[in-house]
């Protein structure tokens, strides 16, 4: 089968048209994601300035709408943890805790989110995975500049769990 001419034209015209309609749907996508991205961001850093202001109710209510349309965003859910403490909601801030964690594995190796998180399972009780974690903050010799009594903040919260059992 041969192509005549205008054949070979309306194909090609065909796929010019393809491609510019693709190109011109991809770029709607885009410009909408652009907007959600930074209405989340603005909420979040929303959340950011209210919860160090010290303003926790209205940082949670930031949070908590970032969270839904990000549920697997690290840094959303370290900034829940973080206000939730502060609301002395204990058991929900560990949970949001756990689950940076579990989103970023390589936060093991973060002294300051260790200590936070061992500080945690102290306060609810959960002194095997307290253990575990104040173990590995020692095993690490860390002592990062924020907190010099590093290493002895680990040992009395050791030795903390260690009265409790």
């Amino acid at each position: 089968m041969e192509f005549t001419e205008s054949i070979r034209k309306y194909i090609l015209s065909g796929v010019v048209a393809f491609i510019v309609v693709g190109l011109i749907v991809a770029n709607v996508m885009a410009s909408k994601q652009d907007e959600e991205f930074a209405a989340n961001e603005a909420l979040y850093n929303q959340a950011v300035q209210l919860q160090s202001e010290g303003n926790f109710e209205d940082a949670w209510e930031a949070i908590s709408k970032v969270l839904k349309e990000e549920p697997n965003s690290e840094i959303a859910n370290y900034l829940a943890a973080i206000i939730a403490a502060n609301k002395n909601d204990l058991k929900q801030a560990t949970t949001y805790m756990q689950k940076t964690l579990d989103i970023n594995p390589h936060r093991v190796e973060d002294p300051m989110f260790m200590i936070q998180l061992g500080e945690l399972f102290v306060a609810v009780e959960r002194y095997e995975d307290a253990k575990t974690v104040l173990l590995r903050c020692q095993d690490g010799g860390w002592t990062p500049e924020e907190i010099p009594s590093y290493q002895e903040h680990v040992a009395s919260l050791l030795a903390q769990i260690e009265n409790s059992q």
